[in-house]
């Protein structure tokens, strides 16, 4: 028995809440992942788990014994990060998860040239629009729009965001005129919703805010497919600035209202690069972000990579 991948796998477990989801995270099937416990059950000579047809719970020896192991990964897992540190050659599997828009317009269009420049390092980039916890979803890194509130975590501002309203000339050609804030109640609107509560869009008028609820003609909660009703024609849609920099470069899309700030959230929000917090960063997470933040507004100007 390998009592150091049974103790991750118990872990796992104990956090998830299930062997189906501890599999998950190790690509291994929840009977493998049982047997593994069960060994290292059998190999302590205590039950660390009550199991019933509904969930799983902590034994008391179990509640201590994950305690212990959770500090002995952790240990290992700092030796094992501050001899990969000392490397400049980026290998093994980098998991990383974006918000879809960004993981498309940016990430997408470095990875070739990433790849050609570290072709031992795998990176498995993941798109949603939901939230993300790194440790117990089995993450490296995350490029998130707003700050991370969990504790031992590092952030690391990209940029912070500029979201700008746009709109095709053919809509533009028949469409009332868009001359201030309040003028959007008789548009088309394209509107990213996450949820059934309505939509408002904020505008920074001198000192102020003004604040709209959308008229939605169309809703979505990808922004590519907002992007692509905007580009059609089909109304006007609120976008990040590098999502859309190449249409508007090329005149496929008309930047609205260009000395308002508009947002459907904060006006502090960005992109943040977040990390499980370490002794040591590995290179390849190291090298990764470094070439990030070096290339992102490269490929933001020139629309493509």
């Amino acid at each position: 028995m390998d009592k150091f991948r049974a103790m991750a796998l118990f872990v796992a477990t104990a956090e998830t809440g299930s062997f189906s989801a501890a599999g998950r995270l190790y690509g291994l099937s929840p009977a493998s992942v049982s047997r593994h416990v069960n060994e290292l059950e059998e190999s302590l000579g205590v039950t660390l788990l009550h199991r019933s047809t509904r969930a799983l719970g902590l034994t008391e020896s179990g509640e201590t014994y994950l305690r212990d192991a959770r500090e002995i990964l952790a240990s290992v897992k700092a030796a094992e990060t501050a001899a990969s540190a000392q490397q400049d050659i980026a290998r093994g599997l980098l998991r990383v998860h974006s918000r879809t828009m960004f993981g498309v317009s940016v990430l997408a269009r470095l990875q070739p040239v990433f790849q050609e420049l570290h072709p031992d390092l795998v990176v498995d980039l993941n798109l949603s629009e939901q939230p993300v916890r790194l440790r117990e979803d089995g993450f490296d890194l995350d490029f998130r729009i707003a700050p991370p509130e969990e504790s031992g975590l590092v952030r690391r501002r990209l940029f912070q965001s500029r979201r700008i309203l746009v709109a095709a000339p053919d809509y533009l050609a028949l469409a009332p005129p868009l001359q201030a804030p309040a003028d959007i109640l008789g548009h088309a609107c394209l509107v990213y919703w996450l949820s059934h509560e309505p939509v408002y869009w904020r505008f920074q008028v001198g000192e102020g805010v003004e604040e709209y609820m959308v008229p939605a003609r169309f809703v979505s909660n990808n922004g590519l497919v907002l992007l692509e009703m905007a580009r059609a024609g089909r109304g006007i849609a609120l976008l990040d600035e590098y999502t859309v920099a190449a249409d508007i470069a090329s005149g496929r899309l008309v930047e609205l209202l260009p000395s308002t700030r508009v947002t459907n959230a904060t006006f502090d929000e960005g992109i943040f690069v977040t990390y499980v917090q370490a002794p040591y960063v590995p290179a390849k997470l190291r090298i990764y972000i470094d070439f990030v933040v070096a290339h992102w507004g490269d490929v933001c100007r020139r629309g493509a990579a």
